[in-house]
């Protein structure tokens, strides 16, 4: 049984969201390090919980209004700084630096205790239900840049 204010899908803290993962076997290539990919997978989880904790359910943005909206990867810039090993414990951090237009912008690093791991710069495009370009909602730009 989880303990008071355990969340599966981390926690809002002053510097952004917080993610807690466990590097498995099934993480690690033949050296016994994360293997490089793997870290977009923790990235991913770390912005998908981010939106869910900010209340911003990604499957029904496409049906909100008549156009969709969704968030695409468009760019991200990558720093490996120092590997993880398996059964390391992991923390995402992840925050908004810029949330407007027809972009985000998210800062998100990836830490062993103290120890910076991973940093990374993430250009996320706002498309509607064809494809296209469009605008973030006002009111989802102003959410998306919450301060704890």
């Amino acid at each position: 049984m989880a303990g008071k204010g355990f969340s599966i899908s981390g926690e809002l803290a002053e510097e952004g969201h917080r993610l807690l993962q466990r590097v498995y076997y099934e993480d690690t290539d033949f050296s016994g390090l994360v293997y490089h990919a793997r870290y977009l997978h923790f990235l991913e989880r770390g912005r998908t919980d981010y939106l869910r904790c900010l209340g911003v359910e990604q499957r029904e943005l496409i049906t909100a209004d008549e156009e969709g909206l969704v968030f695409v990867v468009h760019r991200m810039e990558i720093d490996f700084k120092q590997p993880a090993r398996m059964d390391d414990i992991l923390t995402v951090l992840t925050r908004t630096e810029k949330a407007g237009g027809a972009k985000m912008v998210l800062s998100q690093e990836i830490r062993r205790d103290e120890v910076l791991l991973i940093a990374a710069k993430v250009i996320i495009a706002v498309i509607n239900a064809k494809g296209r370009p469009r605008r973030l909602p006002d009111g989802l730009a102003k959410q998306m840049m919450i301060e704890v």
